[in-house]
């Protein structure tokens, strides 16, 4: 167990920097989920499981949904395998699965996959559940403009994670950190004394930065269209109050639905012409995508 960084597959690193994680920082908390999991030994496994026995086994869908993390549930089985493990993944996350499918096949000491089995599921079933959660909200903006966008409403230590699965799902990301881009809320609305005190306050502190202004009512919207503003978060509205911001708007900045929205209502929030939705449901609220890992019938090989 415990394989360093620099041993694993330079294409499994490869991907994992693709997917927008650090992969160093990936790494470090697979080894700090692995060591919770086993501060000492797997004693059941040790207890049942013949020390030369090899076999391989299958991480199977038990529901509809979409798959997300297989790179870092592949790089689970290599930090406690090591080169004893082969891995063959049967799809690509992004992809639609159901009941019986079969993403990932692993070879090696039964005792050390039966030890990676719960550390590698925990990952792939919550990032797949992620991506099926947004994958739902997309299908429901079919045929409107709308795009479903994640919030920083993130597991802590996953963020980056859970937001590469939100893009599996087909879902768009806000930002990833306070410093990537500003988003003034009502808390800053007050502290500054007005929205466009606010909003003016940013801009010149940072003229480069992408700027975010969360409104309440259609008079703030005005004020902030007059000044410029090109991004405006419409907080806690209505449909009507929404299509209503839509039309005074006429194109002139980006508007993001949030507050108050459900699955059943988007189609009609999306229908207004409003170009996002922001749901922190996607990643704190997504229940997990049920996949399990079995030993393949006919007994272990030894």
């Amino acid at each position: 167990m415990s394989v360093p960084l620099s041993d694993l597959p330079r294409q499994l690193l490869e991907e994992l920097l693709a997917m927008g994680v650090d992969t160093r920082k990936t790494y470090d908390d697979v080894a700090a989920a692995v060591e919770e999991d086993v501060p000492g030994e797997d004693v059941t496994s040790e207890a049942t499981v013949p020390s030369d026995a090899s076999d391989w086994a299958d991480l199977e869908v038990r529901a509809d949904g979409v798959v997300a993390g297989l790179a870092v549930a592949e790089l689970v089985f290599r930090y406690v395998v090591g080169d004893a493990v082969e891995v063959t993944r049967h799809v690509a996350d992004g992809e639609q699965v159901t009941p019986g499918d079969v993403v990932m096949s692993v070879r090696g000491p039964v005792r050390s996959l039966l030890t990676a089995e719960r550390t590698a599921l925990n990952y792939l079933c919550h990032l797949s559940g992620v991506a099926t959660t947004t994958s739902s909200w997309v299908r429901a903006l079919e045929g409107t403009s709308a795009k479903v966008r994640d919030t920083r409403k993130t597991t802590p230590h996953l963020r980056a994670l859970e937001k590469y699965a939100v893009r599996c799902g087909g879902g768009v990301n806000h930002r990833a950190t306070l410093s990537d881009q500003a988003l003034v809320k009502d808390n800053h609305v007050l502290a500054a004394g007005g929205v466009v005190s606010a909003y003016l306050a940013v801009r010149s502190r940072y003229p480069s930065l992408p700027v975010q202004v969360e409104v309440t009512g259609l008079h703030q919207l005005q004020e902030l269209l007059e000044v410029g503003a090109e991004q405006i978060l419409l907080d806690n509205m209505s449909t009507s109050q929404i299509a209503e911001a839509v039309s005074v708007n006429a194109g002139q900045a980006l508007l993001e639905a949030s507050g108050g929205l459900t699955l059943a209502r988007a189609p009609e929030v999306g229908e207004t012409g409003v170009d996002f939705l922001a749901v922190g449901a996607l990643t704190h609220s997504a229940p997990v995508l049920d996949i399990a890992m079995d030993l393949r019938a006919g007994g272990v090989e030894s």
